[in-house]
């Protein structure tokens, strides 16, 4: 499995981006798939998770901002990013779930917040 992410760039505070994580190889929709960030100095942490048949798992600080969806058929994930806020400022990774032992993740895409 190989994980494409894309979609990042440069907006305004209160602006939107949208994210894709293009995936290819044999992909099980089951499975989870999900986003994560990495501001500079910080840990990597999860922004969004999604897996067929279960809601969608967020982080609090962008609950009701950010909305993760798939298409299984396209093999590819997304971010919807709305208000953005200058804290949002990250390299934003995609993670494919293939078990408990073993994790795909995309080569990431940096999302900068400024004015």
């Amino acid at each position: 499995v190989q994980l494409q992410a894309s979609g990042g760039g440069l907006v305004q505070p209160g602006g939107s981006l949208r994210l894709s994580c293009a995936a290819s190889g044999r992909l099980n929709p089951m499975n989870q798939m999900a986003w994560y960030r990495q501001a500079p100095g910080n840990q990597r942490e999860l922004v969004a998770a999604l897996a067929r048949g279960s809601s969608p798992d967020y982080a609090d600080s962008v609950k009701g901002r950010f909305t993760i969806s798939r298409d299984d058929a396209k093999k590819t994930m997304y971010l919807q990013m709305d208000d953005l806020k200058p804290e949002d400022t990250a390299v934003y990774y995609c993670r494919y779930r293939l078990n408990a032992y073993r994790n795909y993740w995309g080569q990431g895409t940096l999302v900068t917040v400024s004015s």
